[in-house]
Protein backbone atom coordinates (compact mmCIF):
# COMPACT_ATOMS: atom_id res chain seq x y z
CA UNK A 1 0.00 0.00 0.00
CA UNK A 2 1.19 3.44 -1.11
CA UNK A 3 2.35 5.93 1.85
CA UNK A 4 -0.36 8.49 1.00
CA UNK A 5 -2.91 5.61 1.08
CA UNK A 6 -1.89 4.36 4.23
CA UNK A 7 -1.85 8.00 5.82
CA UNK A 8 -5.49 8.31 5.07
CA UNK A 9 -6.52 5.29 6.43
CA UNK A 10 -4.36 5.57 9.62
CA UNK A 11 -6.23 9.06 10.03
CA UNK A 12 -9.78 7.84 9.09
CA UNK A 13 -9.37 4.53 11.10
CA UNK A 14 -8.31 7.17 14.12
CA UNK A 15 -4.93 5.38 14.89
CA UNK A 16 -3.83 8.67 14.62
CA UNK A 17 -5.05 12.69 13.97
CA UNK A 18 -4.28 14.44 10.86
CA UNK A 19 -3.12 17.13 13.37
CA UNK A 20 -0.29 15.00 15.04
CA UNK A 21 0.97 13.84 11.81
CA UNK A 22 0.83 17.44 10.67
CA UNK A 23 2.90 18.89 14.05
CA UNK A 24 4.94 15.41 14.71
CA UNK A 25 3.67 14.98 17.96
CA UNK A 26 1.23 12.66 19.63
CA UNK A 27 1.44 9.21 17.66
CA UNK A 28 4.16 7.59 19.85
CA UNK A 29 4.36 3.18 20.68
CA UNK A 30 3.73 1.36 23.62
CA UNK A 31 7.25 0.22 23.42
CA UNK A 32 8.48 4.28 23.08
CA UNK A 33 6.51 5.01 26.31
CA UNK A 34 8.10 2.10 28.44
CA UNK A 35 11.58 3.29 27.34
CA UNK A 36 11.46 6.30 29.09
CA UNK A 37 11.72 3.96 32.94
CA UNK A 38 15.53 4.70 32.15
CA UNK A 39 15.08 8.52 31.95
CA UNK A 40 14.85 9.22 35.84
CA UNK A 41 14.45 12.17 35.08
CA UNK A 42 11.85 12.73 38.35
CA UNK A 43 11.87 13.15 41.85
CA UNK A 44 11.60 10.19 44.04
CA UNK A 45 8.36 11.65 45.86
CA UNK A 46 6.76 12.72 42.51
CA UNK A 47 3.43 11.95 42.07
CA UNK A 48 1.20 10.57 38.97
CA UNK A 49 -2.48 12.14 37.71
CA UNK A 50 -4.68 9.90 36.46
CA UNK A 51 -7.79 11.81 34.52
CA UNK A 52 -10.66 9.77 33.51
CA UNK A 53 -13.21 11.67 31.56
CA UNK A 54 -16.76 10.49 31.25
CA UNK A 55 -18.00 11.77 28.23
CA UNK A 56 -22.05 13.10 27.75
CA UNK A 57 -22.79 14.47 30.86
CA UNK A 58 -22.70 12.32 33.53
CA UNK A 59 -25.77 12.40 35.79
CA UNK A 60 -24.21 13.73 39.40
CA UNK A 61 -27.58 13.31 41.19
CA UNK A 62 -27.84 9.64 39.95
CA UNK A 63 -24.17 9.10 41.14
CA UNK A 64 -24.15 10.60 44.20
CA UNK A 65 -27.53 10.59 45.43
CA UNK A 66 -29.82 12.73 47.97
CA UNK A 67 -31.90 9.35 49.11
CA UNK A 68 -33.17 11.56 52.06
CA UNK A 69 -33.98 14.47 50.43
CA UNK A 70 -37.80 14.89 49.66
CA UNK A 71 -37.07 16.90 46.54
CA UNK A 72 -34.81 14.02 45.24
CA UNK A 73 -37.52 11.57 45.08
CA UNK A 74 -40.25 14.54 43.74
CA UNK A 75 -37.82 15.34 40.97
CA UNK A 76 -37.71 12.13 39.70
CA UNK A 77 -40.79 9.91 40.63
CA UNK A 78 -39.86 6.82 38.27
CA UNK A 79 -35.59 7.49 38.33
CA UNK A 80 -34.73 7.80 41.83
CA UNK A 81 -33.39 5.47 44.00
CA UNK A 82 -35.06 4.10 47.48
CA UNK A 83 -32.91 4.44 50.27
CA UNK A 84 -32.43 0.86 51.14
CA UNK A 85 -31.08 0.54 47.55
CA UNK A 86 -28.40 2.97 47.79
CA UNK A 87 -25.01 2.01 49.65
CA UNK A 88 -24.88 4.93 52.13
CA UNK A 89 -22.00 7.30 52.98
CA UNK A 90 -23.73 9.18 55.41
CA UNK A 91 -27.08 10.20 56.78
CA UNK A 92 -28.25 11.84 53.74
CA UNK A 93 -26.07 11.15 50.68
CA UNK A 94 -25.37 7.61 49.32
CA UNK A 95 -23.72 6.32 45.91
CA UNK A 96 -24.96 4.50 42.89
CA UNK A 97 -26.07 1.17 43.39
CA UNK A 98 -23.23 -0.23 41.11
CA UNK A 99 -20.91 1.89 42.73
CA UNK A 100 -20.27 -0.70 46.05
CA UNK A 101 -16.22 -0.27 45.25
CA UNK A 102 -16.56 3.61 45.48
CA UNK A 103 -18.30 3.06 48.87
CA UNK A 104 -15.92 0.68 50.47
CA UNK A 105 -13.27 3.46 48.93
CA UNK A 106 -14.95 5.97 50.88
CA UNK A 107 -15.39 4.35 53.54
CA UNK A 108 -11.37 4.17 53.83
CA UNK A 109 -11.00 7.47 53.52
CA UNK A 110 -9.20 7.12 49.57
CA UNK A 111 -12.25 8.88 47.88
CA UNK A 112 -13.12 12.41 47.97
CA UNK A 113 -16.60 13.98 46.99
CA UNK A 114 -15.77 17.53 45.51
CA UNK A 115 -19.91 18.82 44.86
CA UNK A 116 -21.60 21.46 42.95
CA UNK A 117 -18.73 21.85 40.55
CA UNK A 118 -19.19 23.71 36.96
CA UNK A 119 -17.75 26.86 35.46
CA UNK A 120 -19.98 30.21 36.00
CA UNK A 121 -23.10 31.05 33.01
CA UNK A 122 -22.80 26.88 32.15
CA UNK A 123 -23.17 26.05 29.24
CA UNK A 124 -25.48 23.29 27.93
CA UNK A 125 -23.60 22.41 24.40
CA UNK A 126 -21.49 19.16 24.54
CA UNK A 127 -18.61 20.31 22.86
CA UNK A 128 -18.34 23.96 24.29
CA UNK A 129 -18.90 22.71 28.15
CA UNK A 130 -16.31 20.13 27.48
CA UNK A 131 -14.01 22.23 25.39
CA UNK A 132 -14.06 24.78 28.69
CA UNK A 133 -13.37 21.41 30.69
CA UNK A 134 -10.77 20.64 28.78
CA UNK A 135 -8.57 23.52 28.09
CA UNK A 136 -9.46 25.04 31.20
CA UNK A 137 -10.46 28.74 29.60
CA UNK A 138 -14.76 29.51 30.49
CA UNK A 139 -14.43 33.40 29.20
CA UNK A 140 -12.93 32.92 25.89
CA UNK A 141 -11.88 30.18 23.54
CA UNK A 142 -8.95 28.69 23.74
CA UNK A 143 -6.61 26.63 21.51
CA UNK A 144 -4.91 24.65 24.20
CA UNK A 145 -5.68 21.72 26.80
CA UNK A 146 -4.90 22.75 30.81
CA UNK A 147 -2.53 20.24 30.53
CA UNK A 148 -0.91 20.72 27.17
CA UNK A 149 0.00 24.22 28.90
CA UNK A 150 1.61 22.34 31.90
CA UNK A 151 3.59 20.62 29.49
CA UNK A 152 4.37 23.61 27.25
CA UNK A 153 5.44 25.45 31.07
CA UNK A 154 7.64 22.25 31.97
CA UNK A 155 8.96 21.74 28.75
CA UNK A 156 8.52 18.26 28.95
CA UNK A 157 8.90 15.53 26.58
CA UNK A 158 5.44 14.40 24.75
CA UNK A 159 5.40 11.51 26.59
CA UNK A 160 5.46 13.03 30.11
CA UNK A 161 1.35 13.25 29.13
CA UNK A 162 -0.21 10.17 27.41
CA UNK A 163 -3.34 8.65 26.66
CA UNK A 164 -4.64 6.03 25.88
CA UNK A 165 -7.62 6.95 24.18
CA UNK A 166 -9.03 6.38 20.54
CA UNK A 167 -7.99 9.91 19.70
CA UNK A 168 -5.50 12.47 21.56
CA UNK A 169 -7.90 14.86 23.38
CA UNK A 170 -7.40 18.77 23.27
CA UNK A 171 -6.49 18.50 27.38
CA UNK A 172 -3.05 17.11 25.99
CA UNK A 173 -2.89 19.75 23.58
CA UNK A 174 0.26 22.63 23.82
CA UNK A 175 1.03 25.13 22.28
CA UNK A 176 4.53 23.85 21.24
CA UNK A 177 3.91 20.49 21.89
CA UNK A 178 1.31 17.76 22.39
CA UNK A 179 1.06 14.42 24.57
CA UNK A 180 1.88 10.86 23.50
CA UNK A 181 -1.26 9.48 22.08
CA UNK A 182 -1.23 5.16 22.01
CA UNK A 183 -4.55 4.41 20.74
CA UNK A 184 -6.19 0.93 22.20
CA UNK A 185 -9.32 -0.60 20.85
CA UNK A 186 -10.85 -3.30 18.72
CA UNK A 187 -9.87 -2.26 14.93
CA UNK A 188 -6.62 -4.75 15.41
CA UNK A 189 -8.83 -7.80 15.97
CA UNK A 190 -10.41 -8.51 13.10
CA UNK A 191 -7.95 -9.77 10.26
CA UNK A 192 -4.85 -8.87 12.51
CA UNK A 193 -2.29 -10.16 10.05
CA UNK A 194 -3.57 -8.00 7.16
CA UNK A 195 -3.76 -5.16 9.33
CA UNK A 196 -0.43 -5.53 10.34
CA UNK A 197 0.51 -5.06 7.01
CA UNK A 198 -0.54 -1.05 7.50
CA UNK A 199 2.78 -0.94 10.52
CA UNK A 200 5.17 -1.68 7.58
CA UNK A 201 7.22 1.39 6.94
CA UNK A 202 7.25 2.13 2.64
CA UNK A 203 10.88 3.13 1.19
CA UNK A 204 11.40 7.09 1.31
CA UNK A 205 8.17 7.72 3.06
CA UNK A 206 8.47 10.72 5.31
CA UNK A 207 9.66 10.46 8.92
CA UNK A 208 5.87 11.58 10.29
CA UNK A 209 4.21 9.18 8.53
CA UNK A 210 6.73 6.33 9.17
CA UNK A 211 6.07 7.15 12.77
CA UNK A 212 2.34 6.58 12.26
CA UNK A 213 2.78 3.24 10.23
CA UNK A 214 4.52 2.16 13.40
CA UNK A 215 2.26 3.19 15.69
CA UNK A 216 -0.09 1.53 13.82
CA UNK A 217 2.09 -1.36 14.21
CA UNK A 218 1.79 -1.02 18.15
CA UNK A 219 -1.81 -1.22 18.05
CA UNK A 220 -1.81 -4.26 16.65
CA UNK A 221 0.81 -5.65 19.29
CA UNK A 222 -1.35 -3.63 22.32
CA UNK A 223 -4.57 -5.29 21.20
CA UNK A 224 -2.65 -8.90 21.77
CA UNK A 225 -1.25 -8.12 24.79
CA UNK A 226 -4.50 -6.81 26.22
CA UNK A 227 -6.28 -10.19 25.22
CA UNK A 228 -4.06 -11.68 27.97
CA UNK A 229 -4.56 -9.23 30.69
CA UNK A 230 -6.74 -10.06 33.90
CA UNK A 231 -9.94 -7.35 32.49
CA UNK A 232 -9.82 -8.39 29.37
CA UNK A 233 -11.35 -11.98 30.14
CA UNK A 234 -14.39 -9.93 31.44
CA UNK A 235 -14.73 -6.68 29.40
CA UNK A 236 -14.51 -6.27 25.74
CA UNK A 237 -11.86 -3.71 24.55
CA UNK A 238 -11.31 -0.63 24.42
CA UNK A 239 -13.02 0.03 27.40
CA UNK A 240 -11.58 1.57 30.42
CA UNK A 241 -10.76 -1.33 32.27
CA UNK A 242 -8.16 -2.15 29.67
CA UNK A 243 -7.32 1.78 29.07
CA UNK A 244 -6.79 1.56 33.24
CA UNK A 245 -4.40 -1.98 32.82
CA UNK A 246 -2.11 -0.34 30.57
CA UNK A 247 -1.65 2.68 32.71
CA UNK A 248 -1.06 0.43 35.41
CA UNK A 249 1.63 -1.27 33.31
CA UNK A 250 3.17 1.63 32.96
CA UNK A 251 3.29 3.25 36.18
CA UNK A 252 4.45 -0.32 37.83
CA UNK A 253 7.69 -0.02 35.37
CA UNK A 254 8.47 3.28 36.26
CA UNK A 255 7.87 5.53 33.21
CA UNK A 256 8.46 9.28 33.15
CA UNK A 257 5.35 10.07 32.27
CA UNK A 258 3.37 12.27 35.61
CA UNK A 259 -0.41 12.23 33.56
CA UNK A 260 -2.48 9.61 31.82
CA UNK A 261 -5.74 10.71 30.18
CA UNK A 262 -8.67 7.95 29.78
CA UNK A 263 -11.90 7.81 29.02
CA UNK A 264 -15.67 5.99 29.33
CA UNK A 265 -18.37 7.84 27.03
CA UNK A 266 -22.28 6.90 26.49
CA UNK A 267 -23.39 8.98 29.50
CA UNK A 268 -26.06 11.29 27.46
CA UNK A 269 -28.78 10.02 28.51
CA UNK A 270 -32.33 11.47 27.43
CA UNK A 271 -34.45 8.64 27.54
CA UNK A 272 -34.39 5.48 29.76
CA UNK A 273 -31.58 6.48 31.95
CA UNK A 274 -31.59 4.35 34.97
CA UNK A 275 -30.97 0.89 33.78
CA UNK A 276 -28.50 2.20 31.58
CA UNK A 277 -26.21 4.68 33.60
CA UNK A 278 -26.40 2.15 36.95
CA UNK A 279 -24.43 -0.61 33.76
CA UNK A 280 -21.62 2.75 33.21
CA UNK A 281 -21.71 3.38 36.53
CA UNK A 282 -20.92 -0.59 37.23
CA UNK A 283 -17.84 -0.46 34.50
CA UNK A 284 -16.68 2.60 36.38
CA UNK A 285 -16.40 1.70 39.76
CA UNK A 286 -14.99 -1.94 38.73
CA UNK A 287 -12.47 -0.65 36.34
CA UNK A 288 -11.21 2.16 38.71
CA UNK A 289 -11.69 0.26 42.29
CA UNK A 290 -9.53 -2.39 40.69
CA UNK A 291 -6.88 0.06 39.30
CA UNK A 292 -6.73 1.54 42.80
CA UNK A 293 -6.40 -1.57 44.14
CA UNK A 294 -3.87 -2.44 42.80
CA UNK A 295 -1.68 0.54 42.96
CA UNK A 296 -1.96 0.49 46.55
CA UNK A 297 0.41 -2.62 46.19
CA UNK A 298 3.61 -0.47 44.85
CA UNK A 299 5.62 2.15 46.35
CA UNK A 300 4.83 3.77 42.44
CA UNK A 301 1.58 3.15 42.13
CA UNK A 302 0.98 4.71 46.04
CA UNK A 303 1.89 8.04 44.42
CA UNK A 304 -1.09 7.99 42.26
CA UNK A 305 -4.30 10.35 42.27
CA UNK A 306 -7.49 9.72 40.23
CA UNK A 307 -9.77 12.38 38.87
CA UNK A 308 -12.74 11.98 37.40
CA UNK A 309 -15.19 14.64 35.71
CA UNK A 310 -17.26 14.85 32.99
CA UNK A 311 -18.69 18.11 31.10
CA UNK A 312 -21.89 18.62 33.33
CA UNK A 313 -24.38 17.42 35.16
CA UNK A 314 -28.20 16.94 34.57
CA UNK A 315 -31.53 18.84 35.04
CA UNK A 316 -32.62 17.86 38.21
CA UNK A 317 -36.16 17.07 36.87
CA UNK A 318 -36.67 13.99 34.95
CA UNK A 319 -38.10 14.36 31.22
CA UNK A 320 -40.90 12.37 30.27
CA UNK A 321 -38.81 9.62 28.77
CA UNK A 322 -37.32 8.93 31.99
CA UNK A 323 -34.40 10.16 31.30
CA UNK A 324 -33.11 13.98 31.66
CA UNK A 325 -31.36 16.63 29.97
CA UNK A 326 -28.25 18.75 30.10
CA UNK A 327 -27.58 20.85 33.47
CA UNK A 328 -25.07 22.09 35.27
CA UNK A 329 -22.94 21.07 38.32
CA UNK A 330 -22.14 17.77 39.09
CA UNK A 331 -19.28 16.20 41.30
CA UNK A 332 -15.78 15.78 40.53
CA UNK A 333 -14.31 12.39 42.08
CA UNK A 334 -10.45 12.04 43.35
CA UNK A 335 -9.24 8.29 44.44
CA UNK A 336 -5.84 7.01 45.48
CA UNK A 337 -3.40 6.70 48.35
CA UNK A 338 -2.71 10.49 48.51
CA UNK A 339 -5.92 11.52 49.03
CA UNK A 340 -7.72 12.56 52.33
CA UNK A 341 -11.26 11.34 51.41
CA UNK A 342 -14.82 12.93 52.39
CA UNK A 343 -17.11 15.36 51.22
CA UNK A 344 -15.61 18.91 49.62
CA UNK A 345 -17.63 21.85 48.77
CA UNK A 346 -21.52 22.19 50.02
CA UNK A 347 -24.00 19.96 48.60
CA UNK A 348 -26.50 21.79 45.97
CA UNK A 349 -29.72 22.79 46.73
CA UNK A 350 -33.00 21.00 44.82
CA UNK A 351 -35.13 23.79 45.79
CA UNK A 352 -33.19 26.65 45.45
CA UNK A 353 -32.80 26.29 41.81
CA UNK A 354 -31.09 28.55 38.90
CA UNK A 355 -34.03 27.82 35.80
CA UNK A 356 -34.28 24.22 36.89
CA UNK A 357 -30.50 23.81 36.96
CA UNK A 358 -28.42 23.08 39.83
CA UNK A 359 -26.68 26.33 41.12
CA UNK A 360 -22.94 26.27 41.00
CA UNK A 361 -21.05 26.08 44.15
CA UNK A 362 -17.72 25.42 43.20
CA UNK A 363 -15.31 26.38 39.97
CA UNK A 364 -13.90 23.81 38.66
CA UNK A 365 -10.36 25.58 38.38
CA UNK A 366 -10.05 24.93 42.16
CA UNK A 367 -9.80 21.61 41.17
CA UNK A 368 -7.54 21.80 38.61
CA UNK A 369 -5.34 24.00 40.74
CA UNK A 370 -5.44 21.83 43.52
CA UNK A 371 -3.95 18.77 40.94
CA UNK A 372 -1.55 21.20 39.65
CA UNK A 373 -0.06 22.20 42.74
CA UNK A 374 -0.35 18.92 44.62
CA UNK A 375 0.15 16.16 41.87
CA UNK A 376 2.23 17.79 39.31
CA UNK A 377 4.23 20.12 41.68
CA UNK A 378 3.47 22.86 39.59
CA UNK A 379 2.31 26.82 40.28
CA UNK A 380 -1.27 26.74 39.01
CA UNK A 381 -1.03 30.33 37.86
CA UNK A 382 1.31 29.19 34.67
CA UNK A 383 -1.41 27.15 33.81
CA UNK A 384 -4.71 29.08 34.71
CA UNK A 385 -3.46 33.09 34.22
CA UNK A 386 -5.49 34.80 36.77
CA UNK A 387 -6.38 32.02 39.40
CA UNK A 388 -5.25 31.95 42.75
CA UNK A 389 -7.77 29.72 44.54
CA UNK A 390 -7.74 25.74 45.09
CA UNK A 391 -9.42 23.08 47.39
CA UNK A 392 -8.24 22.85 50.83
CA UNK A 393 -7.53 19.23 52.28
CA UNK A 394 -7.71 16.67 49.67
CA UNK A 395 -4.43 16.56 48.91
Amino acid sequence: MDALTRRKFLIGSGVVGGAALAAGTGAFTLAEILKTASWQDKPADARTLVLVTLYGGNDGLATVIPYADPAYHDARPELAYKPEEVPHLDDTLGLNPGMKGFAGLFKDKRLAIVRGVEYARPDHSHFRSMDIWQTGSPGSPSTTGWLGRWLDATGGDPRHAVSFEPVLPVVLAGANTAGASVPTGPRATTARPALAGFGHPAAGEPALQARAARSFADLVEVDAMINNLPAAKAKPQGTLAIQLDLVARCVEAGVATRVFSVSLGGFDLHAAEKAAQQRLLTELDTAVTGFVQRMAGTAAGRKVVVAIYSEFGRRVRANASQGTDHGTASDVFLLGAPVKGGFYGGQPSLTDLDNGDLKVGMDFRDVYATLLRDVLDTDPGKVLPGWSTHLVGPL
